[in-house]
């Protein structure tokens, strides 16, 4: 009785670039709804909407963030994090190595 009413979570899954770049072609040509393509293909509406979105940046047609953009400061936050984890490293090892001087 516990589950009655809830959903089981959707297994996150990856679309490749060209899938992504088909499903917003299909939008874009205003045959059906973003929620018809959705339910069509078995996606979550939220997905195509953001898909679509991104497109539109991507060519321009909206302020915000490239494909190529975010995967650079994707890349940068990941370079960051290291060097913080690096220093931290060294604080503790020149504490150390203080300690044992002494």
């Amino acid at each position: 009785m516990e589950s009655m009413g809830k959903k089981k979570p959707r297994p996150r899954r990856s679309f490749t670039s060209e899938f992504k770049a088909e499903i917003v072609e299909l939008c874009r040509r205003g045959d059906r709804s973003v929620g018809q393509i959705a339910k069509d293909f078995d996606l979550t509406e939220t997905a195509v909407r953001l898909w679509v979105s991104q497109a539109e940046v991507d060519a321009g047609e909206r302020d915000g963030l490239t494909s190529s953009e975010r995967e650079e400061l994707a890349a940068l936050r990941r370079e960051n994090r290291r060097l913080r984890e690096d220093v931290e490293v060294l604080k503790r090892a020149t504490a150390f190595f203080a300690k044992e001087t002494r």
